[in-house]
């Protein structure tokens, strides 16, 4: 892998696209970009029409591949829906042009997209570019492992507009939780009327409400004692920095899959 040493590294120059540029999140890179030393934002694009954002003009998301010819980004930064993500993956890889995408719902097909396009490019793909978060999943894996037996809950809390559920960091989460625990096999979508927990349950609990940015909660309990690790990110501002991170990072690997983790452990 020819990325930087160190996961803190930054290219002297960094270019990157963005799509999705008129949403919450690409908004929010945007944002970010413009404040980092360093980073330069060489194109965006969104599907519907959007005035400029931080000085940066908004192209119509038609034309990504004339301006990834045009403008020659070291990265694109993608957080838009599963298809489009696809999509664009595809059009980074013609292009040869590296992909972040922190795009989560992606059915078996979206993510065979993606894998394809990583044949060709470097592609990393996260549902969280918290490090909060990281530091969350690695705690979550040893807290399982050392409390062998113990019921596990996970609740995650996300603003009213988000579309899936459980999130794509709480679908994480549980793959991390079953990864340790193998007798926990059912995963149990809420709870109504005569539900008493059953053996191999993991209990799913997706809450929306009011511009809530992300909250999650893994619960174990057992043997008279409950422990419970929980992560709350304050802004959006905290995801969009780690995809710059991620984007940094990326720009100089060789073609093939990623996720925040091989950022954080360079």
């Amino acid at each position: 892998m020819s990325g930087p040493d160190g996961a803190d590294a930054l290219r002297d120059s960094l270019r990157v696209a963005v799509t999705g540029a008129g949403g919450r999140m690409g908004r929010e890179v945007i944002a970010a970009a413009a404040a980092r030393e360093g980073v330069t934002v060489a194109l965006a694009v969104n599907r519907t029409a959007t005035d400029p954002i931080a000085g940066v003009d908004v192209a119509d998301a038609g034309r990504l591949a004339d301006l990834l010819a045009e403008r020659d980004p070291d990265v694109l930064v993608d957080f838009t829906g599963p298809e489009s993500a696809a999509s664009y993956a595809e059009t980074c890889a013609e292009a040869g042009v590296p992909v972040v995408t922190g795009t989560t719902g992606f059915d078996s097909s979206g993510t065979a997209r993606l894998r394809d396009a990583s044949r060709s490019v470097p592609l990393l793909k996260a549902s969280n570019f918290a490090r909060g978060v990281a530091a969350l999943r690695r705690a979550v894996r040893e807290a399982v492992a050392a409390v062998p037996g113990y019921d596990v809950e996970l609740t995650e809390t996300h603003h009213n507009g988000k579309r899936d559920a459980p999130s794509g960091t709480a679908k994480t989460i549980l793959a991390d939780v079953e990864s340790v625990r193998g007798d926990l096999d059912e995963r149990v979508h809420g709870r109504e009327g005569d539900a008493p927990r059953r053996p191999g349950e993991i209990g799913v609990h997706a809450r929306r409400a009011g511009d809530v940015t992300g909250e999650h909660e893994v619960l174990l309990a057992g043997n008279r004692e409950t422990l419970s690790l929980t992560h709350r990110a304050g802004d959006r501002g905290v995801f969009a920095e780690g995809a710059l991170d991620a984007a940094a990072w990326l720009a100089d690997a060789d073609p093939g899959w990623y996720d925040f983790d091989d950022v954080l452990d360079a």
